[in-house]
């Protein structure tokens, strides 16, 4: 395999509508239909479409497939649709408890006499929050071309697992992208303390998930995660940084797709220096990603 390449990170504003959303707690971002594409002209529409027939979609595309052309490897633009997990039975404790009680106490034990949050799965909602992800793409797929994924790669943590199973299942999508998941450490919650982000082995992820890649050098037991460790949020994006430089490099796919959680889409936000726009449990989110390489 050849090096990893280190890039620069910015997410490109002025595509989605997502892009200009208001950043802060006291909002959550949800899944807008046609992912909030903005009917708008690009520079090549010119050569592309002079008569006008093509699609919003087809005309993005094709812009971002030029860019990469002109970009020669120095500049790379890949297209990510973000899914931040449904809902788990530790939002549910953490929205009942606070968040101050649920950090210092709550969060540190495996559960309590009414539900288990270590490696936390999803309620009821979640499941359902993951059957509309689903609902959404049939729809998408069939009435406004969007884009299926080129590539899925998903949090090792059981609540993403079912969430990406629940939200691509059972698609038309097209032979050359077939669903098939690749699971990766570093697409994994703020690590540490937290039970909830402490991952089942990979044993149990194999045989539950037999049809999703889990990558080489994953460990069968959760090596990663501390009892008395915190990730910081600095370290968190350069955790991802990491991740996108690896896949950059290595895949040639401009379409991906992210199953993750709150602290990791925020730090994929810090990164890329996209606005600090919070996601609703179990919505996609869009963001154009361009990768210049660094000195």
């Amino acid at each position: 395999m050849t090096a990893t390449t280190s890039f620069a990170y910015q997410a490109v504003p002025g595509f989605f509508r997502h892009d200009e959303e208001t950043t802060g707690p006291s909002f959550r971002a949800t899944t807008q239909p046609n992912l909030g594409l903005i009917n708008r002209a690009y520079d090549t529409d010119a050569t592309f479409d002079p008569k006008g027939k093509k699609t919003q979609w087809e005309r993005f595309l094709h812009f971002i497939d030029y860019q990469n052309q002109e970009g020669q490897g120095k500049a790379v633009y890949k297209l990510a649709f973000v899914i931040r997990h449904g809902e788990g039975y530790h939002n549910v404790k953490e929205a009942e408890v606070g968040r101050h009680a649920w950090d210092s106490h709550w969060s540190l034990l495996d559960g309590d006499e009414n539900s288990t949050w270590s490696d936390a799965r999803l309620t009821e909602k979640g499941r359902q929050q993951a059957g509309a992800l689903n609902a959404f793409w049939k729809d998408a797929i069939q009435n406004s071309g969007v884009p299926t994924p080129q590539k899925y790669y998903t949090s090792p943590l059981a609540r993403c697992l079912e969430t990406t199973k629940i939200a691509y299942s059972g698609l038309n999508v097209a032979p050359d992208r077939p669903f098939k998941p690749i699971v990766k450490e570093r697409v994994r919650e703020r690590n540490g303390e937290h039970t909830c982000d402490r991952r089942s082995t990979r044993s149990w992820i194999a045989s539950n998930y037999p049809d999703y890649e889990i990558e080489t050098d994953f460990t069968e037991e959760d090596e990663l995660w501390k009892a008395d460790w915190r990730e910081t949020e600095e370290e968190v994006s350069q955790r991802i940084k990491k991740l996108l430089d690896d896949i950059f490099t290595h895949e040639d796919k401009t379409i991906v797709s992210f199953t993750a959680h709150s602290g990791w889409v925020r730090g994929l936000y810090d990164l890329t220096s996209h606005r600090d726009v919070w996601v609703s449990a179990g919505a996609m989110v869009p963001i154009l990603i361009k990768a210049e390489v660094s000195g």
